[in-house]
């Protein structure tokens, strides 16, 4: 049985991805759900680390990572779940550079719209520190919903553009104004 994933193990992770990085060049890791929500504090724990990177490389010791420190790591990003929101690479958060590898929360935007969809119980109290975090503005979040093309959703067989405006309004309430 392995252990649930918490501020310290979330470190250790951080610590050991950055160790067994290849030397050459500089990777980016992109936190993801649970391990956003423990790292800022809204969760005690999360059953696994969801995680992606720009480049794999980063990764070639994740299994022996995996074994050392008893987590559950996932590789995942809202986008293997929901359509992707326009200028999503620019909205990712900085969180800290270790050795050759820099850290950042994935975009919140995304992720936010990840939760949202999937409407589980932890999923939308994680959403509502996303809103209170000021982390995703309804409006702006509303527009990029909004924007993502039909042909978008052809990917995501069990999502229609509907499902997920209502979603998105059962989530966030009627517009204001």
């Amino acid at each position: 049985m392995r252990r649930s994933l918490d501020q310290d193990s979330l470190r250790a992770l951080m610590k050991e991805l950055a160790r067994t990085a290849p030397r050459r060049g500089s990777f980016r890791v992109y936190l993801v759900g649970g391990g956003t929500a423990v790292h800022q504090g809204w969760r005690d724990s999360s059953i696994d680390a969801d995680l992606w990177a720009d480049r794999d490389e980063v990764f070639r010791d994740v299994q022996a990572i995996k074994e050392r420190l008893g987590l559950n790591i996932e590789f995942a990003r809202p986008e293997d779940f929901v359509p992707p929101l326009a200028g999503s690479a620019d909205r990712h958060i900085f969180i800290e550079t270790i050795g050759n590898v820099a850290f950042y929360h994935y975009d919140p935007y995304a992720q936010f719209l990840s939760k949202v969809v999937r409407g589980f119980g932890r999923d939308l109290e994680d959403a509502r520190h996303f809103l209170e975090s000021d982390w995703v503005d309804p409006e702006r979040f509303r527009s990029l919903v909004q924007t993502v093309p039909d042909a978008a959703y052809r990917r995501y067989p069990s999502l229609s553009r509907e499902a997920v405006r209502e979603a998105v309004e059962a989530f966030l309430g009627p517009r204001r104004g």
